[in-house]
């Protein structure tokens, strides 16, 4: 007789069953969560890969030495102003990189795009990528440097033609156009100081505060950065005792430099203090300074004689129209200037001189008076001399018995 089973081997068999199937779906589970996670893996394994591999090839045909036995000292020129893709250019040009645009992309990278400096550097072909980078920003290379002069009494328009000769600058319309409105040099207090409205008619706003001298800068300096050396100048020139000096006389600076600009177009140095004085007694006493300087600076002429048309011209700049000192300088006066400016001769004044001429045109000896006949009569006798020297025709006047 067949038994069955009792109750208790019965529920052993479903809770084996029940193990079973449990563990079945933990392992459907598990799987499920680690073959995403094998695949990534796999996947990230391949890009790592791939990765290496490309940075390898990369390494290996733009980034290392282009010959890591090669020592040979190799020059290269880089010019201030130059970008990166020309700096590039450069490098391949002279074998020093193995690829202009990798370069390129390299520093735009590593952020050194604007670090780059000009100058000349010895260089070689088994330096790297980095190595070449680095150089170039730390700047090591001897910048090249050359040297201008500007000459006492320069006008700005003369100055920009002698900077174009001497290779100091590029554009004489560009400098021009800086010098006309100042506008990008208004950090330089005595700049700004004239920057008014009043001011709007001058030729020129920095006329007279682009001080003579000679100046070394590097070469390719932009105009801005020519203009910039020479305003520096003159801030170092014009001391605080000038200034003090300058309001002891009631005078602003601007005044001072305009009077400078004028003494230094009407005579020689040794001269200078005592043309200040006659232009300081005329100003004591209201009289116009008529300055023939002030009239060739307005017609943009250098001649002795003038016509009475010529004297005539409608110009802020002439003061023999116009009460006191022109609009502004008209030209760059030298140190002497402004000193003879602030401190005028006192013999001359105290003894009561008021007109001066040009004796002889040569060596710019001068003739001063004290009265308006003194002076009419010494201009009757050296008018002829003015003429000659104006026509050429001095030398041959002057040999005459």
């Amino acid at each position: 007789m067949n038994r069955s089973p009792d109750r208790n081997e019965r529920i052993g068999d479903m809770s084996r069953a029940s193990d079973r199937q449990h563990l079945r779906r933990l392992l459907e589970g598990g799987w499920s969560f680690v073959r995403p996670l094998l695949i990534l893996t796999s996947s990230v394994l391949l890009i790592l890969s791939g990765c290496l591999w490309a940075w390898d090839y990369v390494d290996s045909n733009y980034l290392k030495p282009v010959d890591a036995d090669d020592h040979t000292p190799v020059v290269v020129d880089i010019e201030s102003r130059s970008t990166v893709s020309t700096i590039a250019r450069i490098l391949e040009e002279n074998g020093i990189i193995r690829n202009k645009s990798v370069f390129k992309y390299y520093v735009d990278l590593m952020g050194y795009g604007s670090k780059l400096k000009a100058g000349t550097y010895i260089l070689n072909r088994q330096m790297s990528i980095y190595e070449i980078m680095e150089k170039l920003a730390r700047g090591e290379g001897k910048a090249k440097v050359m040297k201008f002069l500007v000459i006492e009494g320069m006008t700005i328009e003369a100055m920009a033609e002698s900077l174009v000769q001497q290779k100091a600058i590029d554009s004489k319309d560009e400098f021009l156009s800086l010098c006309r409105d100042g506008d990008s040099f208004m950090k330089y207090a005595a700049i700004s100081d004239i920057d008014t409205p009043e001011n709007e008619n001058r030729k020129y706003l920095l006329e007279g505060y682009l001080f003579p001298a000679t100046y070394e800068i590097y070469v390719d300096s932009s105009e801005e950065t020519v203009i910039e050396k020479m305003l520096n100048k003159f801030t170092l020139v014009m001391k605080q005792e000038y200034i003090e000096r300058a309001e002891q006389l009631n005078m602003t600076v601007d005044q001072v430099i305009t009077l400078a600009s004028m003494i230094e177009r009407e005579g020689k140095t040794s001269d200078f203090a005592r043309i200040s004085a006659v232009f300081h007694n005329r100003m004591n006493d209201e009289m116009r300074l008529e300055s023939d300087a002030t009239v060739q600076y307005a017609l943009g002429i250098r001649k002795l004689y003038l016509t009475d048309e010529e004297i005539k011209i409608d110009s802020p700049y002439n003061t023999y129209k116009i009460d006191g000192l022109p609009i502004g300088p008209i030209c760059s006066p030298s140190q002497k200037a402004i000193e003879a400016a602030l401190y005028p001769d006192e013999t001359t004044m105290s003894e009561g001189y008021y007109y001066f001429a040009t004796k002889d045109p040569m060596s710019g000896e001068l003739n001063f008076s004290k009265t308006l006949e003194e002076h009419e009569a010494a201009v009757e006798q050296y008018r002829p001399l003015w003429k000659a020297y104006d026509e050429g025709q001095y030398d041959e006047l002057n040999q005459q018995p």
